[in-house]
């Protein structure tokens, strides 16, 4: 089996988005610790030699070859290690690629801005000493039940966001997905199409291991 580094944490949600992607695939993943707590992501050596924006993930591959960003390492290891899959379709397949691209910008434009922020304001910022603002929480809450409307329509017609096929596109939404069922449960729950296709894509093996990650 093919083995690759991410640099990251168990409790990050890009480093679940990876190791989701790399399971849905079979690659193992071997987590190498990047202690945030210690500021190591902030230090000379890792913005200059892995991450240039100090954040995590970052992979290494078995060739050397190192990328951050979650999403593009996701679609890397796909293209890569699973040349063909239906997790992400091929360009040369227009119909299909344009309808993942689609969908794909849907999760990155619309459903992660408000998802994480709300995630910052009731999980993160009080783990760094902040205080949550509650017109916030509101005001992302009521963006996502709005844009849930949309999924709805889109989920009506079909059983994933690029089609009837699942893809990463469905799969990106996971990490943050899952802060929502326990801060806003209605937003994934109260609509029945996007209920059963979130019911659907977390029932997966690969997210429920990605889900439960330690070191």
């Amino acid at each position: 089996m093919v083995t690759v580094k991410l640099y990251g944490m168990p409790y990050s949600t890009c480093t679940k988005r990876v190791v989701a992607t790399a399971n849905e695939i079979g690659v193992d993943v071997k987590i190498i610790p990047v202690d945030l707590a210690k500021g190591e992501h902030k230090k000379p050596e890792y913005l200059d030699n892995w991450h240039p924006f100090g954040i995590i993930p970052v992979l290494e591959d078995e060739d050397g070859t190192r990328l951050f960003e979650s999403r593009a390492i996701s679609r890397y290891l796909v293209t890569k290690y699973a040349p063909g899959s239906s997790l992400l379709p091929s360009p040369s397949d227009l119909k299909a690629y344009g309808l993942f691209e689609q969908a794909a910008s849907i999760e990155y434009s619309t459903f992660d801005p408000p998802a994480s922020s709300l995630a910052f304001e009731k999980v993160f910022a009080p783990m760094r000493g902040l205080q949550t603002n509650e017109d916030l929480v509101k005001k992302y809450v009521d963006t996502l039940n709005a844009k849930m409307e949309g999924y709805e329509r889109i989920l009506s017609k079909q059983k994933y966001l690029a089609g009837n096929t699942f893809t990463l596109a469905d799969l990106f939404h996971l990490p943050y997905g899952a802060y929502l069922e326990q801060l806003a449960p209605d937003v994934l729950s109260s609509k029945p199409h996007v209920k059963a296709w979130w019911a659907d894509i977390t029932s997966r093996d690969s997210w429920k291991a990605a889900k439960d990650l330690t070191l």
